[in-house]
């Protein structure tokens, strides 16, 4: 008897066993539930608050608005202060070509301007001499005029004379002398104005030559002060264009940032135009963004952006902002763009360059480099 019920509490333990976790398992089912559930819940929650509305894309790269210096005069190189991988600041040197050319050529056009500033000192004494001939030729012309005044006035009076003289020749009043030296008086006289209207005739000729040369040394100066008149300007002009040229063999930064791809060296002679070497602002870097055309709903112009770099890891973040959407797709500027009117046409999901602009304390934090790529995350719940 006692066997059997041993026998029986034996088969009758797993059961109860059985039915113990199965009691447990529904106890603990409805907290399990509540657990995934508060973890979805906490899941979501975090998603719409941080995810949702935002476009990302780690197909975004760092880009500047580089200078390539070049030489904008010829000559060899002197002296070449800076190296790849410099800082520099704006108006700092980066060549010196040797002036010596320049600078005889500034000599030059110095010496030409003086020139020219002294022929035209010279057409102006011609000019004022050729004015006072002028002035007295016409002293000279009122003169003759008075002398022939004066010729006629001797020729009335002879011929009066000689008049009176003859009408009482008969009587024997006048003697043949006086009669004699009275029409030789007379001639005399006629002699004389003829003489004073050939004088006029002469000084007004004189005149008239006197005229034209100061004609011909006023228009060199009429209406023109010595800066205004054509040699001397063509003069100042050379002038100011040879000193631009020696200036030129200076070259300077022209802005803060870090020297790249230098290409010349001490002694070797450039060309005007030839490359240098080129100066990349670092600190007014930004990056373009190519999103995916599906991206482009909500996207707008001013949306605020979150950006990461391998360069500096993950834990440093970037403040961007959206300040404007390329022209046309990366594709649609290609070398061979795609031709896509064919019958075995495949959709391909393009990409739009977006360019973001950094704030300007994150990149004097933490500077970038042209070409770095970067991890954009553009928030377009404010549009």
């Amino acid at each position: 008897m006692m066997t059997q019920e041993t026998t029986n509490t034996l088969e009758d333990a797993p059961a109860a066993l059985e039915a113990q976790n199965l009691a447990k398992r529904k106890r603990l089912f409805p907290l399990l539930l509540l657990v995934i559930l508060l973890i979805a819940g906490l899941f979501a929650a975090w998603y719409v608050i941080t995810q949702q509305g935002r476009v990302r894309t780690d197909n975004a790269y760092v880009g500047a608005d580089s200078a390539q210096i070049t030489a904008l005069v010829a000559g060899p190189i002197q002296a070449v202060p800076v190296a790849d991988t410099q800082e520099v600041r704006k108006g700092e040197i980066l060549v010196v070509l040797d002036d010596a050319e320049y600078q005889v050529a500034v000599a030059e056009a110095r010496a030409a301007l003086a020139q020219a500033r002294q022929h035209y000192r010279q057409a102006e004494a011609s000019t004022s001499a050729a004015q006072a001939r002028v002035t007295a030729r016409d002293a000279e012309i009122l003169q003759a005029k008075a002398q022939l005044r004066d010729s006629k006035a001797a020729v009335e009076r002879t011929r009066a004379e000689l008049a009176r003289r003859e009408s009482i020749a008969g009587t024997g009043a006048v003697s043949a002398e006086d009669l004699t030296a009275a029409r030789t008086a007379y001639q005399s006289a006629l002699a004389a104005r003829d003489l004073a209207e050939a004088a006029i005739n002469s000084a007004q000729a004189v005149r008239g030559s006197a005229d034209g040369d100061f004609g011909a040394a006023e228009v060199l100066t009429l209406g023109l002060t010595i800066d205004t008149s054509p040699n001397v300007a063509m003069a100042k002009a050379r002038l100011d264009r040879a000193e631009l040229d020696l200036s030129r063999t200076v070259i300077r930064a022209p802005f803060d940032g870090v020297v790249t791809n230098k290409q010349v060296q001490v002694g070797e002679r450039v060309a005007a135009g030839a490359p240098l070497m080129i100066v990349v602002p670092v600190a007014s870097v930004y990056v373009d963004a190519n999103f995916k055309e599906s991206q482009f709903e909500r996207l707008r112009i001013g949306q605020p952006a979150e950006l990461t770099s391998d360069y500096h890891g993950s834990g440093v973040t970037y403040r961007g902002t959206v300040v404007g959407f390329n022209g046309g797709t990366g594709a649609a500027f290609a070398l061979i763009p795609a031709q896509n009117a064919t019958g075995n046409w495949i959709k391909v999901v393009q990409r739009l360059p977006v360019r973001i602009a950094l704030e300007p304390d994150d990149l004097k934090a933490y500077p970038l480099r042209v070409g770095l790529s970067m991890d954009v995350t553009v928030d377009t719940r404010g549009e």
